[in-house]
Parts: structure tokens; C-alpha cells; sequence
């Protein structure tokens, strides 16, 4: 029977249903996690099995920030271990997988087996996070999904030197009222982001092909200024949210035969 992975991350619920004969997936599902993160996870499980055709799962086995709050699951699992084993799944090759999520982003160095080498995270502040993003977003009275292709379109070079989110936040309404552009700030928010992202990154290790993973990889402007600090592509996948919801449905998959 099919296997599931749940991941409850701080800001969105995801859900994934694997075939165990073929490895693949068959059905998804990203919801808000809202105030209950077993509600949450409930709910994200129920709705992936509903894309999937309605079947269940027969081992379920969870992850995220929330994962102590899923008793529906028969075993949960770290999310660094999981991002790092929907990664290689994903895209084979992948040495180091950057993930930036709602609440903390986390560098991980991966074995070809997709084992997990060596990680850091950034779990102390909201700064280079996603909630930091939504935070300048609504400074700049725009919203989350404009703010990184607002970015792409600065034509002048802005720095936003506090590594504080509350202080940067500062910077940005400074900048505001010296009337600089959105785009200009959004661009400077966003080489922000990526510059506490390359820092960790530079930390664990540089070597082989790199995979960006959380909501954030949906943000253009950021992925570009990793891109620029590393000199290298990142690889990111359709729905780069269920990476590690991917990898807990394989590790579910592992332990039932």
C-alpha cells in the first residue's frame, strides 16, 4: 500500500503520497499551518490522499518543526534528514541543499546516498527567513509572491547592512522615506537574505551541485543573489515545499519492507 510523508513546517503543512513498487509520487498537498499543527498535519495528510484518488496510506511517518504534534504518525523524523533524502531523490548529484523556510534556514552537506554529511542552521533569528521577507513585504505594501520580482527589476544597487530583522526592518523604512524605489529595496532585501544564506553555506562546505528547498526557492529575486555569491545554478524542483515531506515518504517506504 501506498506511504505517506508529513511535513508540518511553521508556516505551511505538506503532504506526500507514494506508489512503494515505482518510487513515485502520487499525490500532494501544501496547506497553511495555521495556530494547531496537528490540525495541520491532519488536514495536509487528508487532502493528499484526496489527490491521490482517495486511497490511505499504510505507514505514515512525519517531520517539520510540528512533528511532535502528529500522533498519526508511526515514527518522526528530523527535517534535516529528510530534506537531505528528498533532495538526492530529486536530484541526484546534490551536495549541498539550502533550505529556507518560514521560521529558520539550514544548510545541509549530503552523501551521494543522500545521508546527511554535516548541517547548520540559522534558528536564533527571523533575519534570512521567510517570516523576514513577509515582514519587509508589508513595509513596502506589497505582497509576498511581488516582492522577488520586484527584485529583479532594480536598477539601483541598495545595501541593507544590519544582519537584525528589526533593525533591517528600520533600514527599509529609512530607505522608504529617502523615496527609493521598490524594486531597489526589494533587490537589497533580497542579497540580504542571501548573503546569511551563503555564509552558512560557505561553513559547511562547498561541493557539489547545490538544490534550494522551501518556499523561499519560489522567490526569484532571492534565489538569483545565491546564485551570484555561489557562481553556480541552483537546482529547484517543481514544488521545491515538498522536499521534505518527499524524503519522510521515503523513509516510510524504507521501513516498510
Amino acid at each position: 500500500m501506498p506511504v505517506a510523508g508529513v511535513d508540518v513546517g511553521s508556516v505551511a503543512a505538506k503532504a506526500v503520497i507514494f506508489d512503494p513498487q515505482s518510487r513515485s509520487l502520487l499525490g500532494k498537498a501544501v496547506l497553511p499551518t495555521g495556530w494547531n499543527a496537528r490540525e495541520a498535519g491532519e488536514k495536509a495528510l487528508a487532502a493528499a490522499c484526496a489527490d491521490a484518488g482517495g486511497i490511505a496510506a499504510s505507514r505514515i511517518v512525519g517531520t517539520g518543526y510540528g512533528r511532535i504534534s502528529l500522533p498519526f504518525a508511526d515514527k518522526v523524523v528530523t527535517e534535516i534528514t529528510c530534506h537531505a533524502r528528498g533532495a538526492v531523490h530529486l536530484f541526484p548529484g546534490t551536495g549541498v541543499v539550502l533550505d529556507i523556510g518560514g521560521q529558520d534556514s539550514k544548510v545541509i552537506s549530503t552523501a551521494p546516498d543522500g545521508s546527511v554529511q554535516d548541517f547548520l542552521m540559522n534558528d536564533k533569528c527571523a533575519a534570512g527567513t521567510g517570516r523576514f521577507l513577509e515582514m519587509i513585504a508589508r513595509s513596502l505594501e506589497i505582497s509576498l509572491d511581488e516582492l522577488g520580482p520586484a527584485a529583479l527589476e532594480s536598477k539601483k544597487h541598495l545595501e541593507i547592512a544590519s544582519m537584525c530583522s528589526v533593525f533591517a526592518e528600520s533600514e527599509v523604512i529609512s530607505l522608504i522615506a529617502n523615496n527609493e524605489e521598490k524594486p531597489d529595496i526589494a533587490a537589497g532585501v533580497c542579497r540580504a537574505v542571501a548573503g546569511k544564506a551563503y555564509s552558512l553555506m560557505r561553513r559547511v562546505g562547498l561541493e557539489g551541485a547545490y538544490m534550494m528547498t522551501g518556499g523561499v526557492a519560489q522567490n526569484p529575486g532571492v534565489v538569483r543573489a545565491v546564485e551570484e555569491l555561489i557562481g553556480e545554478k541552483l537546482f529547484i524542483c517543481e514544488d521545491p515545499e515538498i522536499v521534505g515531506a518527499t524524503g519522510a515518504a521515503l523513509l516510510a517506504l524504507e521501513k516498510s519492507v
